[in-house]
């Protein structure tokens, strides 16, 4: 005979873990990893003090599960985009739609609008914050990067792959640096002449310069 209790209960188990996932993604973005405790995110998922580590089994497991899961959706979408590029162009896309598909969707994603907004600075504040874990994995996990530099290669067969190497880090570099903090100190440099008001600019921007340094 199935117990009706047990799915109820289930339910019940999966909602507070979701309560957890998301009030912690949401602290831990807007304070900082050391800046929030164990107390601060039960408190703000509105569950048992002990829902932390009966569901994740750490505050640093509970990073990590955000981590992994917000980086693997990022890069499925950039996978997507790029996978969409090969079917345009029988295999062969151009510099800059491989480009595209690894700038746009961070930056998609961090416009005020979406409710990936969030998931984008607990992404940047992994990079300098994270775990032990965290940081291995960004180091060591470059599955995602390989098809792009694969892309890229194909792309411009001419250049040494070394030197299609060095110039994807750079391309990185411009995707990583895209925090609220530059842009302001931009702003302040131009004296508000770099004030961007969309992110299709910013990506066009983006794409423009990193298009230049590849086809150079």
């Amino acid at each position: 005979m199935t117990d009706p209790v047990a799915p109820l209960e289930d339910n019940t188990e999966a909602a507070t873990k979701a309560a957890v996932f998301c009030a912690a993604e949401r602290l831990f973005a807007l304070h900082g990893f050391q800046n929030v405790s164990v107390r601060d995110i039960t408190a703000e998922a509105g569950v048992n003090l002990a829902s932390v580590n009966y569901h994740f089994g750490s505050k640093d497991a509970l990073l990590f599960e955000i981590f992994r899961r917000r980086t693997a959706e990022l890069n499925r979408e950039r996978a997507r985009m790029l996978h969409e590029a090969n079917a345009r162009h029988d295999g062969k896309p151009p510099v800059r739609e491989i480009l595209e598909a690894l700038f746009a969707p961070p930056l998609r994603w961090g416009t005020t609008d979406n409710d990936r907004r969030i998931s984008v600075q607990f992404i940047i504040r992994s990079r300098s914050e994270g775990t032990l874990e965290m940081r291995e994995a960004l180091t060591n996990d470059v599955s995602h990067l390989a098809r792009f530099a694969d892309a890229l290669i194909a792309a411009r067969p001419d250049l040494p792959r070394e030197t299609v190497y060095w110039r994807l880090h750079f391309c990185l570099g411009m995707v990583h640096n895209n925090r609220f903090a530059e842009f302001d100190r931009l702003h302040v440099l131009s004296d508000g002449a770099t004030r961007e008001g969309d992110v299709e600019g910013l990506l066009k921007r983006m794409l423009d310069f990193a298009e230049a340094g590849f086809l150079a």
